[in-house]
């Protein structure tokens, strides 16, 4: 019965030590290429995020200007009509 035992371990463990080996296995042009891309992918991302900000700061800053000119003369206004005799 021990040594039933045993051997299941020792075949355990042999089966979890040799996946290891399988696992390091990928360092083949392919994985580098995959990481490459992966950099390559995350750059434009980046880009194009940094490009909607910027957009997206344009706008606002667009609609905050008109408003206050918007608000400025309707000010004037309201002074031109008190000043009126």
């Amino acid at each position: 019965m021990k040594l039933l035992g045993r051997l299941f371990c020792a075949v355990l463990l042999l089966a979890g030590i040799s996946t290891l080996g399988f696992a390091q296995t990928d360092t083949t042009p392919a994985a580098d290429q995959s990481v490459k891309q992966d950099m390559k992918d995350a750059g434009h991302s980046t880009k194009r995020a940094a490009k909607r900000t910027g957009r997206k700061v344009k706008r606002g800053t667009k609609r905050a200007t008109n408003k206050a000119a918007r608000k400025t003369e309707q000010g004037a206004e309201k002074v031109e009509d008190k000043t009126q005799p």
